[in-house]
């Protein structure tokens, strides 16, 4: 029998409580997206309950109905019609639900969002300074080489400047200017300023200060500081937006600049600086305190603290208490195990994300941030993965607590400082074994339990523009590829590539089977042809999906990448129009493959049967390497 989709729309209406319930609404190739002023009060048995509906969850604030290509976008339209409410886009219904969430998450997603961009560069960095530096403390000849004084400058160069890709990438989160974030970001490391990590050795009276109109700002850099960074930036852009507002046009191309690069340059130097430094005085005070009178448990404590002080770059700053330990008497570092059991961890759980998720961009970078860790540098696995994820980091901190107990409990002390992980076994050398105890507590603790409590959360995909050029089709004309018979209920492929089973999918909701059964094609070429004869059911606004007729009834979903969606379109072509008539091999679609790896996508394309359930004799005919038009799936 025929969906009823006003029904499916006024049921899905009701369970939600009417419109004072609701905020936004949208869809796009398979869900209904909505945002509810409270979804506490969402009854999701009975929405899944509902006919037509097919799953039901909530991601980043937003209620996602999985309803299915084809029919979502009916639903949709009797769902406005039923509440009153008009169509948003996808990126409106974010918005709003990101506005709803609280405080805390918004300040995380915020802290993602402009480290997402600089990832490959802090990951690579951080990598590569690891091994430089487990190199130079090995080999001492090395460490005295020409070799180490090039490689050392060019694996540092992103930590030194970090601060600079910092603001450059808040501006763009906060929409500010990118150039004037870069040029705060330049003063924050100016080389006329003390450097940060220098400033530990000083005495307050060394510190150089300006005087002005009664006010004294220290001249004292930021280098390796985030949240300092992120928080001028974010002024910034508040100071740029109001003065665009309030300056007259004809002066506001100089106006606007000056007064905000200016004006957010005094407040960072003069109160954001001094507010910082303040709250670093007191937190290496009470490290240095806590690890020497509180013994084992200040230890725990200070094992489980030391990644927030990473988040708020101040870790640095530590060397002075690995100083003033190796210079009393007894002469060892008690500190290094404590950060070593922390780097470790978090490493750990990092690497626990990498191998759990499918999420191939969250692979891609969980991986080697993990290895970065394990050798002592942590801020890619910390920004990259943990913080954004919150649970892995929460994990880290547990194992890492764990560690440093037992690193107090045996009197594990370093004979140097400026090393952790892997390479700290150089400067341990008494304690090689108890060493080598803590580093696996600490990863196991933070692995297994970032396995057990960690989920992946699933998303969606995209836009439309521009297709970019140099997109090829298969060597032989689609003519040659076509079957020499044509059979009824059978998919072809569409797509040049590697066939995975459906459960390997990156993405949750299409490896599950919720959306049908299938595969996934992992593309040689961005090229899209139709897999049957048949006609065009939908098109979703961001052209990375298509839905499709086939005989029998036969419901297919092709579907390219995973999380496409935020790359607005770019890169996608469609070659058809809704409810155009298709025949097998027929082009369909283009897609930039380079583009959705540059965005830091997966390219993986599903090809689903949304009524697999309807074909008793359901079977996958090809797995492993694919040319186009080979026989993919039959179905009776």
């Amino acid at each position: 029998m025929a969906m009823d989709y006003g029904r499916c729309a006024k049921e899905i209406y009701e369970t939600l409580g009417g419109r004072e319930n609701l905020v936004s609404a949208a869809h796009c190739a398979t869900r209904l997206r909505l945002v509810t002023v409270d979804n506490s009060k969402i009854d999701k048995k009975k929405l899944e309950d509902i006919d037509g509906v097919k799953g039901v969850f909530i991601n980043n604030g937003q209620l996602q109905l999985i309803i299915g290509t084809g029919t979502v976008n009916k639903v949709y339209e009797e769902f406005l019609n039923v509440s009153g409410m008009t169509a948003a886009t996808k990126e409106e219904v974010k918005a709003v639900a990101a506005a709803k969430q609280p405080v805390f998450k918004r300040m995380i997603k915020a802290l993602g969002d402009v480290f997402v961009p600089i990832l490959p560069a802090i990951v690579a960095s951080g990598l590569m300074m690891g091994l430089v530096e487990a190199l130079g403390k090995a080999l001492p000849a090395f460490a005295a080489s020409d070799w180490y004084g090039i490689l050392d400058l060019l694996a540092n160069t992103a930590f030194v400047f970090l601060p600079v890709l910092i603001a450059v990438s808040a501006a763009r989160v906060f929409g500010g200017n990118i150039f004037l974030g870069a040029v705060i970001g330049m003063i924050m490391i100016h080389p006329n300023l003390v450097n940060a990590w220098s400033v530990g050795g000083m005495a307050p009276s060394e510190i150089p200060v300006w005087h002005l109109l009664g006010f004294s700002i220290r001249q004292v850099g930021y280098q390796g500081h985030v949240i300092p960074v992120i928080i001028a930036v974010w002024l910034m852009s508040q100071l740029e937006r109001w003065l665009h507002k309030h300056v007259p046009e004809m002066i506001d191309l100089f106006v606007t600049p000056l007064c905000t690069v200016l004006l957010t340059a005094f407040l960072t130097l003069g109160l954001i600086g001094p507010v910082f430094s303040t709250a670093e005085n007191y937190v290496l005070s009470f490290a240095q305190w806590i690890i020497t009178v509180g013994h084992g448990i200040g230890a725990m404590i200070m094992g489980a603290l030391y990644p927030l002080t990473v988040v708020c770059g101040i870790h640095h700053m530590y060397n002075v208490i690995e100083a003033g330990l190796l210079s009393a008497e007894g002469g060892l570092n008690i500190w290094m195990p404590i950060a070593s059991a922390a780097n470790f961890a978090q490493g750990a759980a990092c690497l626990a994300v990498g191998l759990k998720a499918r999420n191939q961009k969250t692979k891609a970078v969980a991986i080697p941030s993990s290895l970065s860790a394990a050798l002592g540098i942590t801020e890619p696995a910390i920004f990259g993965v943990n913080l954004r994820f919150v649970k892995p980091l929460a994990c880290g901190m547990a194992g890492g607590a764990v560690g440093a107990l037992l690193g107090s409990i045996f009197h594990i002390g370093a004979t140097s400082y400026g090393v952790t992980g892997i390479p700290g076994f150089l400067i341990t050398m008494d304690y090689t074994m108890q060493y080598g105890i803590i580093l696996a507590v600490s990863f196991l603790t933070s692995f297994i339990l970032t396995w057990a409590v960690w989920k992946e959360e699933g998303d969606e995909p995209a836009k439309t523009s521009e297709m970019s050029e140099g997109v090829e089709t298969s060597s032989q004309e689609m003519t040659e590829t076509l079957p020499e018979q044509i059979q009824e209920k059978t998919l072809y492929a569409p797509v040049k590539g590697n066939v995975i089973a459906r459960d390997q999918i990156p993405d949750e909701t299409f490896a599950s089977g919720v959306l049908g059964d299938g595969v996934g094609i992992e593309p040689e070429e961005g090229l899209v042809v139709a897999p049957c004869d048949g006609e065009i059911a939908s098109l979703t606004d961001s052209c990375h999906a298509i839905g499709i007729i086939g005989a029998g009834g036969m419901e297919i979903l092709i579907h390219v990448g995973i999380d496409t969606v935020n790359m607005q379109g770019d890169g996608f072509e469609l070659l058809v129009s809704m409810g155009e008539k298709v025949k097998t091999g027929q082009k369909l679609l283009r897609f930039d493959m380079e583009k959705i790896k540059g965005a830091g996508y997966c390219a993986t394309t599903a090809v689903l049967v949304a009524n697999s359930f309807m074909f008793p004799e359901f079977h996958v005919e090809k797995t492993g390497k694919t040319e186009l038009m080979e026989k993919l799936i039959s179905a009776e």
